[in-house]
């Protein structure tokens, strides 16, 4: 089996994201796909919302959809960083291929990343191409990888979570387009994203 790791923040988890999910299983580019909420330890990140209740976020959208479930591994009191994060799903899948998941804007400094070149020569990475880089460049710059990346043909969506977060504050009537009912529901049952 070829299970996808899709990382990220998820703050908070729209249709986008899974709309992508489905498009990489039904194009056949992996079997199953693993949401992998970033902790909130990250570094880079210091907008994010409880762990727990993005993760349930997740779990609501997981329960609806075949073939698509979340994990907690990088929920920790620590940084986890993705070479530790994809080690932990090959050694727990052990027969089958593991897949990152991220776009051209990621890839482009992936080897600077904690062990990248690890990342690079040991995993598939499946790339989903942003308008604003050049693939071509990116690949001349990693060409010792290349054979370990793919370039899907799996858009990225024009709408981003900070972009939803506003949309959630302003209570906008658009909102539905967006956002899972049952996700929509439960962010205004916990109030979340109502402040910066």
């Amino acid at each position: 089996m070829k299970i996808g790791i899709f990382g990220g923040s998820f703050n908070p988890p729209h249709k986008m994201h899974v709309e992508m999910a489905k498009e990489l299983i039904n194009k056949h580019y992996v079997d199953k796909i693993i949401y992998v909420p970033t902790g909130s330890k990250y570094k880079y990140k210091n907008n994010l919302i409880d762990d727990y209740k993005r993760y349930r976020m997740l779990e609501i959208i997981c329960q609806k959809e075949k073939n698509m479930e979340v994990n907690n591994y990088e929920l920790k009191d620590k940084v986890v960083y993705t070479y530790e994060t994809l080690k932990y799903f090959k050694d727990k899948y052990k027969n089958d291929e593991i897949y990152f998941i991220c776009g051209t804007d990621n890839l482009s400094y992936m080897d600077k990343w904690e062990n990248g070149e690890f990342i690079l020569g040991n995993y598939k990475i499946l790339v989903i191409k942003r308008e604003t880089d050049s693939y071509e460049a990116i690949i001349k710059r990693l060409n010792k990888y290349k054979d370990n990346i793919i370039l899907t043909d799996v858009l990225p969506y024009k709408i981003s979570s900070t972009i939803i977060r506003e949309m959630i504050k302003n209570n906008s009537k658009d909102i539905n387009k967006y956002l899972d009912n049952d996700v929509y529901k439960y962010i205004k049952k916990n109030k979340l994203y109502l402040e910066d």
